[in-house]
């Protein structure tokens, strides 16, 4: 492990980076707060906030960008308001989707910029209602860390964690290739890891560390190309990192093949996913970022790495819940890691396939948020398809379908969270290119009322609730 203070070159840019961008003001416009004392989010929640996606030039969805629009409790219960955030909502900056992180009450919103000349810039927000959003001025540039692309979210109170790997490669020379000669090797990729504090934006620490496959699992063809939603567990001692790995079959010869994207000819290993033996999360200690060691699950072998939408929360008892799979493609399995031992609790598997009784077509978790005492909120598609909410009990592992209007018609592709603010969860639904309205479900007794209707635009959606 090779810690970031010693990496002289990455931190002397850090540095210059971060005074720029922390003590001088920007020539933008957006209206921006003193620095505050303490930027903890202390107060009762006024506003909840909801975000939405737009396309680029193309017209490809969520490569515009994301919007985000404040309204109080009251405004938000309202089925005779319409807002149209694409008209009065405030633009985060990001040249792709923005992965919008909020605090504990609302008050606040957190967001590194992803990709572009200010990609790993991270922008905090004082939420002030409609679409008046005060930017703090407190930046930290991470992009001498974490690249300009970075995975991050809000891993507890106050504590972000940014991810990201690199390096990583199994290669091919096409002339080994072509007369039989070439052996399979693989490079692991390097994991940069970079803590910051949400309340008052700083750098806490960051690592540089080799993904650590065990050379048994290097020869069985194993490679990881994606990490991502790193959490704290309630001890604050570990960090845990869910991880996208892919498996080939070492003893197989490659084979050609044309590139879907590119159409050009290349030279590939065999995959061999299907005998990946497990879901694997990495784990390093915590504050240090030391001890870097991979837990498998014997319960599924899906990737835990999500895409956008945090997928693992510590639960009332103290362990940590994990779903499996991308926004992509998901899977309906929840984990659990346990407290005591920090492994996975091999014993336990949540199956919202199996809950909600449903045997045809993969059943696929896009985003879920945990409430408390086992209790948390789903939503859901199957075989890839539609939008559907579920309430769940992770204790007694029963989950009940919350009827939407839009079921059919939903893609939770781009989803991102779904917050809570007392006995309710507040949830956007809004088929891509076509008007919508907000759900408020009372995780309690499962009762749901149609709230703010929500104008549409071509090529958008909302995609979440803070």
């Amino acid at each position: 492990m090779n810690n970031f203070f010693f990496r002289s070159a990455l931190f002397g840019s850090f540095i210059a980076l971060g005074i720029m961008t922390a003590c001088t003001r920007s020539t933008d416009p957006t209206p921006r707060a003193e620095k505050l004392e303490d930027g903890a989010d202390n107060e009762d929640r006024k506003y909840i906030t909801l975000s939405a996606t737009f396309p680029d030039a193309q017209g490809v969805p969520g490569n515009g960008g994301t919007l985000v629009y404040g309204l109080t409790e009251a405004e938000a219960r309202d089925d005779t308001k319409t807002i149209d955030i694409y008209k009065d909502g405030y633009a985060v900056r990001s040249d792709r989707t923005a992965r919008v992180q909020g605090s504990i009450n609302g008050n606040y919103l957190y967001n590194i910029q992803y990709r572009g000349v200010n990609g790993g810039v991270f922008n905090k927000f004082k939420v002030e209602g409609a679409g008046n959003f005060i930017d703090t001025g407190e930046e930290i540039n991470t992009a001498a860390i974490l690249g300009q692309t970075p995975r991050w979210v809000k891993s507890a109170e106050g504590i972000g964690i940014g991810v990201e790997i690199q390096g990583y490669s199994s290669p091919i020379d096409p002339e080994k290739a072509e007369n039989g000669t070439q052996e399979y090797v693989f490079n692991r990729g390097n994991i940069a890891v970079a803590v910051l504090d949400l309340h008052n934006p700083s750098l806490i620490n960051s690592t540089d560390i080799v993904f650590p496959l065990s050379e048994e699992d290097k020869k069985a063809g194993y490679t990881v190309d994606r990490v991502d939603v790193p959490v704290l567990n309630e001890a604050k001692t570990k960090v845990f990192i869910g991880c996208k790995l892919m498996k080939v079959n070492p003893n197989k010869p490659p084979v050609k093949m044309v590139n879907a994207r590119t159409g050009v000819e290349e030279w590939v290993w065999e995959n061999d996913d299907a005998n990946i033996r497990g879901t694997v999360s990495l784990v390093l200690d915590y504050p240090s970022l030391a001890n870097p060691t991979l837990i498998w699950s014997t319960q599924s072998k899906f990737g835990n790495n999500s895409l956008r939408t945090m997928s693992q929360y510590v639960g009332t008892d103290k362990h940590v819940y994990q779903s499996t799979g991308v926004n992509i493609i998901s899977y309906p399995h929840i984990l659990r890691i346990d407290r005591a031992t920090n492994t996975y609790d091999n014993d336990y598997l949540f199956d919202l396939a199996v809950a909600l009784n449903i045997t045809s077509g993969r059943v696929g978790i896009k985003a879920w948020t945990y409430i408390q005492d086992g209790k948390a909120i789903v939503i859901y598609d199957i075989d890839s398809k539609g939008g559907y909410i579920a309430l769940i009990d992770l204790n007694a592992k029963t989950a009940t379908k919350v009827a939407n209007d839009f079921e059919s018609q939903l893609d939770f592709t781009q989803f991102q969270n779904i917050v809570v603010a007392g006995d309710n969860a507040f949830i956007p639904l809004t088929p891509p290119s076509l008007d919508g309205q907000l759900y408020i479900v009372n995780w309690k007794t499962g009762a749901t009322q149609k709230g703010v209707k929500l104008k549409n635009q071509s090529g958008s959606y909302y995609i979440g609730s803070y």
